[in-house]
C-alpha cells in the first residue's frame, strides 16, 4: 500500500519541481505567471471539471447522496473551522485566510482519487464515479466560498463595494458561479440532471484540455513556488493537522453519526484523507493574492500523506469486514 501512495505522489511532486526549476532558472518569469494562470483556471481545469461531472450519470449522482453529504459537510465544517483561526487566531487578512483554507479544506480529489481508491477497491466503474463525485463536490460546493471572499475583498480594495456582505452576496455568487472553473463542472450537473448527453466530438475536442489539466496546475503551483521563500510556522503545522488528521476524523465522525453503509464510509474518509489540493494556491495567484502559509501547507501535506494516509487505511480496513 505504501507504494501505491509513494506511487501517486510521485508525479505530484515531479511536476511540481520541474515547475520550481523552471521559476528558478528563469524560464518562466516566476514573478509574473498570469497568462499560464489564465490557461490553467479558464480553460483546462474547466475543460477537465466539465468533462468529469457531464460525463457521471444523474443517477449514479443520486445514488452516491450519502458520499456527497459526508465530503460537503466534512469539507464545509474544516473550511468554517480554519477561516476562523486565519482570522481571528492568526490575524490573516480575509483574502490571505480564503486561500489557507480552501488548501485545507479542499482535497487533492483529481490527482489522487482514482490511485488510492483504486488500490483499495479495484478500478471499477464504481470507483470512477465515486471519484468523479468528490470532484464535482469540491468544485461546485467548495470553491465558491473561497471565490465569493477574493470578490468581495476585490470589491472593496477597488471601492465599488455597496453595503453589507449579506447585501452584496446575489453579485458576489453571480461573479463566483460565472467563473469557468465553476461554470464549468455546475454545468455538467446540470447537463447530466437533465439527461442530455453531450455530443462524442465536443468531449473529443476538449479532451486535451482535461488531460493537460492537472499537470499545467501542478507545474504553475511550482512555479509560483519558486517566488516564495518557504517557512513552517505555527500556522502552517495548524493547517496540516487540520487537513491531514483533523478533517478526516470529522468525516469519520458523520459516517458513524449518520449510520452509512462500509463502502461509502471508507470512500469518504479515505477521500478526506487525501493531502491538501492545490486550488488555493492557484486562486490566490489568480487574484494576486500571495499566502506563503497555504504554499507551505501544501508541501506538508502531500509530503506527510505518505504517513496519515497510511493510518487511516489501516483504520478503515476493519470497516470492510
Amino acid at each position: 500500500m505504501t507504494y501505491v501512495i509513494i506511487n501517486a505522489l510521485t508525479p505530484i511532486f515531479v511536476i511540481m519541481i520541474l515547475g520550481f526549476w523552471a521559476g528558478k532558472a528563469k524560464m518562466v518569469d516566476n514573478k509574473n505567471v498570469s497568462l499560464l494562470n489564465i490557461f490553467v483556471m479558464d480553460f483546462a481545469l474547466p475543460a477537465a471539471l466539465f468533462s468529469a461531472t457531464v460525463r457521471t450519470p444523474w443517477s449514479g449522482i443520486v445514488h452516491q447522496g450519502s458520499l456527497i453529504v459526508v465530503l460537503t459537510l466534512s469539507m464545509w465544517i474544516a473550511y468554517a473551522a480554519m477561516y476562523f483561526i486565519a482570522t481571528k487566531g492568526f490575524k490573516k487578512s480575509p483574502q490571505d485566510s480564503a486561500v489557507l483554507t480552501l488548501t485545507v479544506a479542499l482535497p487533492n480529489y483529481a490527482a489522487l482519487g482514482l490511485p488510492i481508491l483504486g488500490s483499495v477497491f479495484g478500478n471499477s466503474s464504481s470507483t470512477s464515479l465515486a471519484v468523479a463525485v468528490s470532484i464535482a463536490c469540491g468544485s461546485v460546493l467548495m470553491t465558491p466560498f473561497c471565490l465569493l471572499i477574493l470578490e468581495r475583498e476585490k470589491s472593496r480594495a477597488a471601492g465599488t463595494a455597496q453595503g453589507s456582505t449579506l447585501s452584496m452576496l446575489p453579485v458576489l455568487m453571480w461573479r463566483s458561479f460565472k467563473k469557468p472553473i465553476v461554470l464549468g463542472p455546475l454545468l455538467g450537473v446540470i447537463l447530466s440532471a437533465i439527461g442530455l448527453h453531450m455530443p462524442h466530438i465536443v468531449l473529443h475536442a476538449i479532451k486535451p484540455l482535461g488531460i493537460a489539466a492537472t499537470g499545467s496546475a501542478l507545474f504553475l503551483t511550482g512555479v509560483i513556488l519558486s517566488a516564495r521563500k518557504l517557512t513552517i510556522n505555527k500556522a502552517v503545522l495548524v493547517s496540516f493537522l487540520t487537513k491531514n488528521l483533523i478533517q478526516p476524523f470529522i468525516a469519520w465522525g458523520l459516517v458513524v453519526i449518520f449510520g452509512i453503509q462500509p463502502q461509502i464510509a471508507v470512500t469518504a474518509i479515505l477521500m478526506i484523507a487525501l493531502s491538501a489540493g492545490f486550488f488555493g494556491v492557484v486562486f490566490g495567484n489568480r487574484f494576486g493574492v500571495q499566502s506563503p502559509d497555504a504554499e507551505a501547507t501544501l508541501l506538508l501535506s502531500s509530503a506527510l500523506c505518505i504517513v496519515t494516509l497510511p493510518l487511516f487505511l489501516s483504520l478503515t480496513s476493519g470497516m470492510m469486514h
